[in-house]
């Protein structure tokens, strides 16, 4: 059986890559995946993911790119995307199935799944300042980091600080939520079913 490995933007010093692990390995045992969660890698920046998916897309294990759009796709398909945004092409050996995007950037998740945020900072939370888009997809990367701090500033929390708090949510969101908001976290978790 070949080992399935996640490289995932996010983390940067050891206590930040243990949470990050921990938070996307619990998103994705709760997605139905419990019992086969591949191995996560918090690799810090995005730049650093595909280098190490690059590096190891033909080895023995068969490694996932996990990345932040950064932006809205409008290329066909993540390669293409990662192609225009970033001038990064899609390694030899590897396939569309193993190139993901958090589109446009992961706490866009949250905005699926808002009683989970508003749980997680408690009172004070002022869930109106959230985005109302139903299309999380389309809501820009800066609107959806403002709206979380300008929300969660007057929690006990004081605001919501990414290296603090965006693993912990993530690993309490409802991935049933966010794969019926997101179609990019759909394709994610579904290839992890299927496997890549």
């Amino acid at each position: 059986m070949v080992k399935v490995k996640v490289y995932v933007e996010g983390g940067g010093n050891r206590g930040l890559n243990r949470d990050c692990r921990r938070g996307f390995a619990k998103f994705i045992e709760n997605a139905g995946l419990a019992g086969r969660v591949p191995q996560v890698e918090a690799c810090g920046s995005r730049g650093e993911a595909f280098n190490r998916f690059k590096s190891h897309a033909e080895s023995g294990s068969t490694p996932v790119l996990l990345v932040d759009a950064e932006g809205p796709v409008t290329a066909f398909g993540p390669w293409q995307h990662l192609k225009t945004s970033d001038n990064w092409d899609r390694p030899a050996g590897s396939t569309d199935s193993q190139c993901h995007l958090m589109v446009q950037v992961m706490e866009s998740w949250f905005l699926a799944d808002v009683s989970t945020v508003e749980s997680y900072f408690g009172q004070g939370f002022r869930r109106q300042d959230l985005p109302r888009n139903s299309t999380i997809e389309e809501v820009r990367k800066a609107d959806v980091e403002q709206a979380l701090s300008r929300a969660a500033r007057g929690t006990s929390k004081g605001g919501y600080k990414k290296s603090s708090h965006s693993f912990e949510i993530l690993a309490q969101l409802n991935p049933t939520k966010v794969r019926a908001a997101s179609p990019y976290a759909e394709r994610f978790l579904q290839a992890l079913q299927s496997g890549p």
